[in-house]
């Protein structure tokens, strides 16, 4: 274990083989031509090996939260370059659709809350496992309420797992193509990026992110570089975003990232908290698409767009759909980071009637 400042603890030995592990199946699933390939083999490979116990060449799972940090940014960036001026005048029209997610948030996370109540948890678990958006900061404000940790996070993340599985599936089923497949749409820039570009998106990651972080943005690793991307594409400062090698790779960490959480759950945990989730966000998944089917032509935009946008999968994973599909990037994110906003501020206010 190499120790680094800042408690950024490596093991590179281990962190070799657990990337070797989702890289490979990352790139079988993405060869197949799987849904979002890269991620959700990524995400396999290392969840089973997590869950089962198994060292892949002899190495514990091993992929630290800073590393997975690092790279959400790149997302975050990519999906700036969708935003320019023409975009911001087209926002006026889904006033409809925000107005909507405003009801919307606090009726999917009573939905949730109702299901983990019946499934016998208690009620601050409850809460905290079913607030549809904010991970880390759900997960926060769970322990300084006195909530099961633990829990709360299984919930958490399978709540993203659920959703990043179960979107790209539907789209594969009525479609017939897959998301982010070898065939699928490109997403990312296909074109080299000169020196000047290079440094305005490094900026954009790095200083977006530093910012976002003193402003106590939730999700500030995706949200400040998103914000910076699109400013300086809207001012024409960039025209480029990364590379596809760098999404891919951003796609192999993630998914990585998700399925070394399962490392020492709790098996009957798991099981328990599994079967209520996939209740809970197929719950989520049906309300998002009879918001699209309401909201599609009110808003103007495709129903594959208004569902993404309903969706309750994290930032950067729908992000990352929304970039395969080529479907109304813009859309789909600016109604994400609100969904955000207000699954954090609903949790904080039920963290505070908890504590009192």
């Amino acid at each position: 274990m190499v120790r680094l400042p800042f408690r950024l603890q490596l093991n590179p030995a281990a962190l070799a083989a657990t990337l070797a592990i989702a890289g490979t199946a990352g790139l079988v699933a993405w060869a197949a031509h799987l849904p979002l390939g890269l991620l959700l083999g990524a995400l396999g490979a290392t969840a089973t090996c997590a869950i089962a116990g198994w060292r892949p060449f002899g190495q514990p799972l091993h992929l630290p939260g800073w590393l997975r940090t690092s790279f959400v940014p790149v997302i975050g960036v990519s999906t700036g370059g969708a935003f320019s001026p023409e975009i911001a005048a087209q926002a006026g029209e889904w006033l409809a659709s925000l107005a909507a997610l405003v009801l919307f948030i606090p009726l999917i996370h009573a939905a949730g809350f109702l299901v983990y109540r019946m499934g016998g948890l208690p009620p601050a678990e409850a809460f905290f496992g079913a607030a549809p958006g904010g991970l880390i900061e759900t997960v926060d404000l769970a322990h300084r309420s006195g909530a099961d940790e633990a829990m709360v996070t299984v919930l958490q993340f399978l709540r993203l797992i659920v959703t990043i599985v179960a979107v790209p599936m539907i789209f594969l089923f009525l479609t017939g193509h897959a998301v982010g497949s070898a065939g699928g749409a490109q997403m990312a820039g296909a074109g080299p990026l000169s020196p000047a570009d290079v440094l305005v998106l490094a900026a954009c990651g790095i200083g977006g992110f530093w910012a976002a972080m003193r402003l106590h943005l939730p999700a500030a690793q995706m949200i400040g570089p998103l914000i910076c991307s699109a400013a300086a594409h809207g001012l024409g400062l960039v025209h480029g975003v990364p590379p596809a090698w760098l999404v891919g790779l951003t796609q192999v960490i993630l998914g990585a990232g998700l399925g070394v959480r399962f490392l020492g759950a709790d098996h009957a945990m798991l099981r328990r908290a599994s079967g209520l989730a996939i209740l809970a966000t197929g719950l989520s998944l049906a309300g998002a698409a009879g918001a699209a089917l309401l909201l599609h032509a009110l808003v103007g935009e495709d129903i594959t767009a208004v569902f993404l946008a309903f969706a309750p999968g994290g930032l950067a994973e729908m992000s990352l759909i929304a970039l395969s599909l080529q479907t109304s990037i813009a859309f789909v994110t600016v109604h994400h980071v609100l969904r955000i906003v207000l699954a954090v501020s609903l949790a904080k206010g039920g963290a505070r009637w908890l504590l009192n």
